[in-house]
């Protein structure tokens, strides 16, 4: 066995064991003796059957006990394999849990996006999930069942080689080649499960499409159901046709063993009867004989496709142990500095990024400057930069080349989780989550949960406290359908809230969080109206002059106030300054602000509404 599956084994069984350690000692108690009682049934049927065949009366209190001996025996072999399933289940549901917690931990270390990001990293996490949870389970199963197969295969192999040792080696001989066959269809499966990962992802992808509520009206209003029905069969079909090739080969590899069984097993029993027939043996040693024949082509079997379950459960395992060794995606010092309280700014100095080495560069070269008590609005087209330039403030990206300071440090020597505890935001891509209301806005500071005053402050703030408080059950209402139960039509049950009301949710949420040195509003009122969005804004200029505010809008109407414009186009900084500067530059902020403005006059005139 190599290093890595030796390193992987031991892995295996020591979380088995920690899970539960009365559990394993049971299970491995169970396997001796469940391999032991059906060679100690065999001798025992012998006996009493030489002792019939030997008519003495005398015998027969030795007989009965015997036959009592026989039946604790048969009663063994049934029971044990049934506590063994009991404790392997036991330990099982304790493995989960410990191979849960150990993947998502390691999730947890990962600060970054970047390895989320990562098509590759998503198929070896989804394999991890898989094998995390029942790996260790299965292999801990598989070497037990080995250990009690090789027992009940020695006993018989001994018997065996007592009566005939060259069938006894034929046996032995016949199974070599059918393990090296097991094992490469072992291997092969493993291949199959890593190789077709992508199209289960894909195929799952479209099955999730198709029962999707917030697809639902483009799927139906734009006929695409067959479409993307026909792509999810097409990704299954990629999955059914290479599963059929490997189970093909598992057939013929059963069938070879069965085969070789078969025909040793049939040169046996007649070696049995003609041996009988002359004398040779006695009718217990016949029925011994033929019961140790058919106990061994099983028990080779058995531990056949267990070591090979195993072998296929370590190489899957594998995937687990790598995401666990995963390093960090974002790089930290030995011991990383707490991120203070912001006093100055913070600067983006000469900062180069893109997603990938192959990829184009989203931003090139953007230095500036946010003060502390001061608002910072970044404008621009689609693409410009602006939301990349927001993950690298909040550091789920490192940049490629430049520095970002907070207050004259690095970013890349602060503390991660202090950094954001130290930041507030709402995203454009914000999160709506299947919570009660009142949960929803609590996640913002986890510290004020419960604490209904907090959060029915940040709801009036966000002008959603009114419309919170007058569902069924008030903030206590989910704001989800998703957890009905089959014929519950129950409204209290759960609510589902327009798009303009979730965003107000979301605001709620950062307003929860109260003030942060760094305050990040991407897009915040993209889907309010006109007066909403003038209510949101104004609440947010009251608080934002006690931290560093970033702004981000497409809205220009919306960060004319701001302290400073930055305008990014092609991931540079084309033009900056303040509203009536770069108004009077007429550059790019000027021409969008001003169509921006046509735009609004043109509609209050069709709506009757008098311009300014």
């Amino acid at each position: 066995m190599s290093g890595r599956l030796s390193a992987t084994l031991a892995d295996a069984v020591a979380m088995a064991w920690r899970a539960s350690p009365v559990a394993c000692l049971g299970q491995v108690g169970a396997a001796v003796l469940a391999g032991l009682t059906p060679v100690a049934g065999a001798w025992l049927l012998r006996a009493i059957l030489d002792g019939l065949s030997g008519g003495h009366a005398q015998r027969v209190v030795h007989l009965v006990v015997l036959s009592i001996l026989m039946a604790a025996a048969g009663g063994a072999t049934a029971l044990l394999p049934n506590l063994s399933q009991y404790l392997a289940a036991q330990s099982g549901l304790v493995v989960r849990r410990e191979a849960t917690i150990g993947l998502f931990s390691t999730l947890s270390r990962l600060h970054g996006l970047r390895l989320l990001e990562d098509p590759a990293f998503q198929d070896q996490l989804r394999l991890a999930e898989q094998a995390g949870s029942s790996g260790p389970g299965q292999i801990m199963s598989g070497a037990i069942s080995i250990v009690q197969s090789v027992l009940t295969l020695s006993g018989f192999l001994i018997t065996l080689l007592l009566l005939n040792p060259v069938l006894a080696a034929a046996l032995v001989i016949a199974a070599i080649p059918v393990i090296y066959l097991e094992r490469r269809i072992a291997r092969q499966q493993v291949a199959l499960i890593t190789g077709i990962t992508k199209n289960e992802r894909r195929q799952l992808f479209y099955q999730q499409l198709m029962c999707s509520l917030h697809a639902a009206k483009e799927i139906r209003l734009f006929g695409l159901g067959a479409y993307f029905s026909d792509r999810m069969l097409d990704e299954l079909g990629q999955v059914i046709r290479a599963s059929r090739h490997v189970n093909r080969r598992v057939l013929a590899g059963n069938a070879a063993m069965a085969g070789t069984s078969a025909v040793v097993a049939g040169a046996g029993l007649v070696w049995a009867v003609t041996s009988a027939s002359a004398g040779r043996l006695s009718l217990g040693d016949v029925a011994v004989y033929v019961t140790a024949l058919g106990s061994v082509a099983i028990a080779l079997g058995m531990v056949i496709n267990a070591a090979a379950m195993s072998y296929r459960s370590l190489l899957l395992f594998g995937s687990y142990r790598d995401v666990l060794a995963q390093e960090p995606d974002l790089t930290e010092p030995a011991q990383p500095a707490p991120a203070g309280k912001l006093r100055r700014g913070i600067e983006l100095d000469d900062v180069w990024f893109r997603y990938g080495p192959d990829t184009p560069w989203v931003l090139r070269g953007v230095s500036c400057f946010i003060s502390h008590g001061q608002s910072l609005a970044v404008v621009g087209h689609n693409g410009a930069g602006k939301s990349t330039l927001v993950k690298l403030l909040c550091r789920f990206y490192d940049p490629d080349r430049g520095r970002i300071l907070w207050d004259g440090v690095d970013l890349r020597d602060l503390d991660v989780p202090s950094l954001r505890e130290r930041i507030s935001a709402v995203f454009q891509d914000y999160m709506t989550y299947d919570l009660t209301a009142a949960e929803n806005i609590e996640l913002g500071e986890l510290k004020l949960a419960g604490q209904a005053d907090a959060v029915g402050a940040a709801a009036s703030r966000a002008g959603i406290h009114e419309a919170l408080a007058a569902l069924p059950r008030g903030y206590q209402t989910l704001l989800t359908r998703s957890y009905l139960e089959t014929g519950d039509d129950d409204p209290q049950s759960g609510v589902l809230l327009s798009g303009g009301q979730w965003q107000r949710v979301a605001l709620a949420r950062a307003f929860l969080r109260g003030s942060r040195d760094l305050m990040i509003l991407d897009e915040p009122s993209s889907g309010l109206d006109a007066e909403a969005e003038h209510e949101i804004h104004a609440s947010l200029a009251r608080d934002r002059r006690g931290a560093a505010t970033v702004l981000v809008s497409h809205r220009l109407n919306t960060v004319r106030d701001a302290d400073h414009i930055v305008v990014l186009s092609g991931g540079v900084i084309s033009e900056q300054g303040g509203h009536d500067a770069l108004m009077a530059a007429a550059g790019i902020y000027a021409r969008l602000f001003s169509l921006q403005a046509r735009g609004f006059e043109q509609a209050a005139t069709r709506m009757g509404v008098p311009s300014e």
